[in-house]
């Protein structure tokens, strides 16, 4: 991990916030859209409904490209970054829905898909203070440099698959993060749990005691102002 002033925050500052303002902006549209108030509508193209998330896939593969062949300076890198943070809201706010090839933006899954845009906003702070999960001191040398990253990586992975997602990735710009998540008990849905918690064990046991089906996350209040409380009969539902 790497910290200080880059001359790249500046940058990374107007996709961020173009990330955050179209977010709020979308799910304030949807909401409206879906109440039926204001002028908004679906959009429809041959009698199918097209979803937000392709304008964001092309503002993600345009903006990709002209960085990759043209390399803009100011004040075009800037412009480039505000269209690519605008195409990633727009992509990730239905993460769910292709993630799982199904229109559940309204449903219990589909707020997945504010998860995933509350962990790329922590992503972009940690990128807006300076943090790098892959740079290495060069005083400590090259192999050593690359062993800790390496390591970094894994106990950021383990952390993933054991559901602890957030901690998993904020844990490779702060290492310790993802060690103490990587070393503690799985979520009972996770890949980690299916793999390594046999049913009737105790790990599994101890996990659906530590997660019981319909437990809350620390920031779901947070998912709740967005995606709206779920129904009762969604709370019982185990998380994935």
């Amino acid at each position: 991990m790497v910290t200080g002033t880059s001359p790249d925050q500046p940058v990374v500052a107007w996709m961020l916030g173009a990330l955050v303002v179209t977010f709020v902006v979308t799910r304030l549209v949807t909401r409206l859209i879906r109440a039926g108030r204001g002028p908004f509508r679906d959009m429809s193209v041959g009698g199918v409904h097209l979803h937000h998330q392709v304008f964001g896939i092309f503002l993600l593969l345009g903006t990709g490209a002209v960085e990759i062949a043209y390399r803009p300076s100011s004040p075009w890198q800037e412009v480039v970054a505000v269209l690519f943070g605008v195409g990633a809201a727009l992509t990730l706010d239905e993460f769910a829905l292709w993630l799982r090839l199904d229109d559940v933006y309204w449903g219990p899954e589909g707020r997945r898909s504010v998860d995933a845009v509350l962990l790329a906003v922590v992503v972009g702070l940690m990128l807006l203070m300076g943090l790098s999960p892959f740079d290495d001191d060069a005083s400590d040398g090259a192999v050593i440099g690359s062993v800790v990253v390496a390591v970094n990586v894994l106990t950021a992975l383990v952390a993933v698959l054991k559901g602890r997602t957030v901690m998993g990735v904020v844990g490779l710009f702060v290492p310790v993060l993802s060690l103490v998540a990587a070393l503690r008990l799985a979520r009972p849905g996770s890949f980690w749990a299916r793999r390594f918690y046999p049913a009737g064990s105790r790990r599994r046991q101890r996990a659906e005691h530590r997660f019981p089906a319909g437990h809350r996350n620390r920031w779901d209040p947070v998912v709740d102002l967005f995606a709206g409380a779920p129904e009762p009969a969604e709370r019982d539902l185990p998380k994935p």
